[in-house]
């Protein structure tokens, strides 16, 4: 139906259509909407939450007893930068083999001052294989490599040394030798150097230090397998009547003890909220969920980062690997999967990921893919690969790559956790009421108790300095 309206003098016949049906916007006061649940972008797959086999530890401590081991204090050691100086912190010194915990920090402090600032850059030698050992380096930054020689006299890569590395330590205790291989940088970088007779100067005039240096050449004279073990003697292929010698497994004496950590929060709920708008969704359920998975990603983040118990600081320095060009290659894996007798998962930051899938596709090699609780991952070596995006990148965009191996019973990583506590929701997860308060408030105490232990140093590995940008040619 069209109505016409009078025109104003000099304008054109106006012409109104009459509406005939109610009209989408008035009949949505009488209707209701479909809703979703409230969303969160926080929420991940947390796979490695999924993936680590949980130990009960119903008494709240979890106690890793080990063989006995011989402490080699193959720690990193530190520095300090002002300006272009680059200066050694003293303290951490003890990292070293043969200073592994002497705590007299006069000596360390005059040893830290006996060091040589040494700026280097890409190919220049550091040290020649077969020359004297007369000096002690400290890598404050920057990246080498340890370079052999071959059956057939070809040059071959033994390592990569990254910063607070250390090389030529052996000389401190053992002296003289001769250095069995070539050490060349492969990006700008510095430095610190001690010579050896600088070092038996300060020997000669501290007796703490005289004393520390025997200690360590004792416990380097005990017997021990090649993991640094007390050694079982044993005998085998032997004829007639021999005597068999005799061996018992010593233990450690003061074992690490793992405490369950805690991540808590108080949520807070009005009542009126609670009572009044709780169709089609219970409000004090939603907050809840929201509430817990915020808690299990702060629980997977602490078991990748926390300083105790966190898989990144826990990892033994023997265990920690350079990528050999800056991005992580299909070498670099290999290598990292060659330090363990067996390797369940590999972690890494999406962007990490990324950066191997294009080291593969630059190589015409493409990983293959498993299917892992109904998701594929791509898979190197049958290791399968996970995402983890608390694995850190820096701001200079490096990350790491973590190879695990799980399980008590393979002497690998497991999460700890304690299942059957008071008002439990979720293993290891519980919510408490703590009551209302004068301004008509209920409170809930949500807590997720965890934590995560290495069971023996192999059983983790970490690819480090893994470059995620994109390079230009």
């Amino acid at each position: 139906m069209t109505v016409e309206t009078e025109p104003s003098p000099g304008s054109a016949t106006v012409q109104v259509r009459a509406q005939l049906s109610l009209s989408t916007a008035a009949a949505r006061n009488l209707a209701t909407t479909t809703k979703s649940k409230p969303q969160m972008q926080e929420i991940t797959t947390r796979w490695l939450l999924k993936m680590l086999p949980w130990v009960q530890v119903s008494a709240g401590t979890y106690r890793v007893n080990r063989r006995l081991s011989y402490a080699t204090g193959r720690g990193r050691v530190s520095f300090s930068k002002s300006g272009s100086t680059v200066s050694v912190i003293a303290p951490s010194l003890s990292e070293l083999p043969a200073l592994r915990g002497f705590g007299d920090e006069d000596v360390l402090g005059e040893l830290a001052r006996r060091f040589v600032q040494r700026d280097f850059a890409p190919g220049d030698v550091l040290v020649q294989e077969g020359a004297p050992i007369e000096e002690v380096f400290l890598i404050a930054h920057g990246k080498v490599d340890r370079l052999g020689t071959g059956k057939y006299d070809e040059e071959t890569q033994v390592g990569t040394l990254a910063d607070g590395d250390h090389i030529g330590d052996e000389a401190l205790t053992e002296g003289g030798g001769t250095w069995p291989y070539t050490v060349k940088a492969v990006t700008p970088g510095v430095a610190m150097a001690l010579n050896f007779a600088v070092f038996q100067e300060v020997v000669g005039r501290s007796e703490a230090l005289r004393e520390q240096l025997l200690g360590v050449a004792a416990d380097a004279a005990q017997a021990q397998n090649t993991h640094g073990e007390a050694r079982i003697d044993l005998s085998a292929g032997q004829e007639g009547e021999y005597e068999l010698p005799t061996a018992f497994v010593d233990y450690e004496l003061a074992p690490r003890e793992y405490e369950l950590s805690v991540a808590q929060t108080v949520l807070k709920v009005h009542t009126r909220v609670a009572d009044l708008y709780n169709k089609p969704m219970n409000q004090t359920e939603e907050q809840l969920r929201l509430t817990i998975e915020a808690l299990r990603e702060r629980q997977e983040h602490e078991i990748i980062n926390n300083p105790e118990f966190g898989l990144l600081g826990n990892a033994d320095f023997d265990q920690r690997i350079q990528t050999q060009a800056g991005a992580p290659t299909p070498d670099d894996l290999d290598e990292l999967l060659s330090m363990r007798r067996d390797t369940d998962y590999l972690f890494a930051h999406p962007k990490a990921i990324a950066a191997f899938e294009r080291e593969c596709n630059k190589r015409g090699v493409y990983p293959g893919t498993v299917e892992v609780l109904g998701k594929h991952r791509p898979v190197w070596r049958g290791v399968p690969i996970f995402p983890c995006n608390k694995i850190p990148v820096a701001a200079n965009q490096t990350t790491s790559f973590i190879a695990l191996r799980v399980g008590e019973d393979n002497q690998g990583v497991v999460g700890l956790t304690q299942v059957g506590i008071p008002d439990e929701v979720e293993p290891g997860l519980n919510v408490r009421f703590m009551g209302i308060d004068d301004k008509a408030i209920a409170s809930y105490l949500v807590s997720a108790y965890y934590s995560a232990a290495v069971l023996v140093p192999d059983a983790i590995g970490i690819l480090e300095n893994v470059e995620v940008g994109h390079a230009f040619s």
